[in-house]
């Protein structure tokens, strides 16, 4: 399993960047090739090109947004065929009336082997990165 941590401060009250890194469908038009839905307990996101591709099948097993200034966090665990795992997303006060959001995630491929680890750690940073400073620009 390959975990990484992205960490950002942005200048977004606590509620208006969970509602960002929570808005599901959002996902799908940040991360390429992928589409996601929700039904308020699962996360599909489905990625590929026509026939060929894979569910990251997730099962939020915390949900607490922020409430009174205090930080909120979700937890996804997947439980996928090819992707393996957890996510956490927290959003948190920081300084000058700003939020920090904290992306943790431990990605496993399933067939990939452990010595695979360190690309897939890069890539996770790499396109999970570009993800959330999408959602969180808004755009």
């Amino acid at each position: 399993m390959a975990e990484f941590l992205l960490e950002r401060t942005v200048p977004l009250p606590l509620d208006e960047a969970w509602r960002r890194v929570t808005d599901w469908p959002r996902h799908g038009d940040v991360v390429p090739f992928t589409r996601v839905t929700s039904d308020g307990r699962f996360v599909r996101a489905r990625t590929g090109l026509g026939p060929a591709g894979f569910l990251d099948l997730m099962e939020i097993t915390v949900w607490s947004p922020p409430v009174d200034g205090a930080a909120g966090l979700c937890r996804l665990e997947k439980r996928g065929r090819v992707v393996r795992g957890w996510a956490e997303l927290e959003v948190l006060p920081g300084p000058g009336g700003r939020s920090r959001v904290r992306w943790r995630e431990d990605l496993g491929i399933r067939f990939l082997p452990r010595l695979a680890d360190p690309v897939v750690r890069a890539t996770g940073r790499y396109v999970f990165g570009r993800a959330l400073n999408r959602l969180l620009r808004g755009r």
